[in-house]
């Protein structure tokens, strides 16, 4: 946890009042804060801030603002990935936020299973996606989208993504041109289930303006895939 995210309600007054249960129990328990401490803490949607420690209680840790900070940029990035496993999902919606995806999108396709959408796990992304913000230190979520049905999606929504100056890119094991990097615009990347994409909605992905692109010769996990194509399509 590098930041302490409030609800806007929380900060009304001049004095703040943590009292989460599970933040008071990692500050005190594992930071070891003391008052006259200084702690970053957020507020959710908003503005991040240096805060200093006043008092700490079992009611709770007050803070008082000492200066606005900034909050990490956000990547130019739609990130569309057909829905993983559940295991996965949780750490697949924690690393994409802590990286700095703005808008991500779970989809359906011919090889996730339709168990998945009833996981009790989709009910949690709040929380995955809280704690991804915490690591970053930062206050904004990504907007979350969920389309259950393959066609419509690619042949109704996803066109409205892509123009000349924001691409879109299919990781694809067997395409043949490889994934740009270092990119300065807005792009969108599309992932695959485990196992890939079935040909026809490569097929159909193409016809609607994506571009299907090679990771190299090794075939990675969707989790891997992501955190590997994000950092080389926007290194420095």
């Amino acid at each position: 946890m590098n930041i302490v995210l409030l609800d806007e309600r929380q900060t009304q007054n001049e004095i703040w009042m943590i009292r989460s249960t599970r933040q008071l129990e990692h500050l005190i328990q594992h930071v070891k804060v003391a008052v006259g401490d200084s702690l970053k803490v957020g507020v959710r949607g908003g503005k991040r801030y240096l805060t200093e420690i006043l008092s700490i209680s079992e009611q709770g840790i007050a803070v008082k603002a000492i200066r606005e900070e900034e909050i990490p940029a956000k990547l130019p990035v739609t990130l569309i990935v057909a829905l993983p496993r559940p295991k996965v999902l949780r750490r697949l919606i924690m690393d994409a936020v802590t990286m700095g995806v703005d808008k991500i999108i779970l989809i359906h396709s011919y090889r996730v299973d339709k168990s998945y959408w009833q996981t009790p796990f989709l009910q949690q992304i709040e929380h995955y996606v809280t704690l991804g913000l915490e690591q970053a230190g930062d206050t904004i979520a990504p907007q979350i989208d969920l389309y259950k049905r393959f066609k419509p999606f690619v042949e109704d929504v996803l066109p409205s993504f892509i123009h000349a100056d924001a691409p879109a890119y299919v990781a694809h094991p067997y395409a043949h041109d490889a994934m740009p990097f270092a990119l300065t615009g807005r792009c969108s990347l599309i992932i695959g289930p485990e196992g890939g994409f079935i040909p026809y909605e490569v097929d159909l992905l193409m016809q609607n303006g994506c571009q299907a692109v090679s990771l190299g010769k090794r075939i990675l996990r969707t989790e891997t895939a992501i955190s590997y194509v994000l950092g080389r399509l926007f290194t420095t």
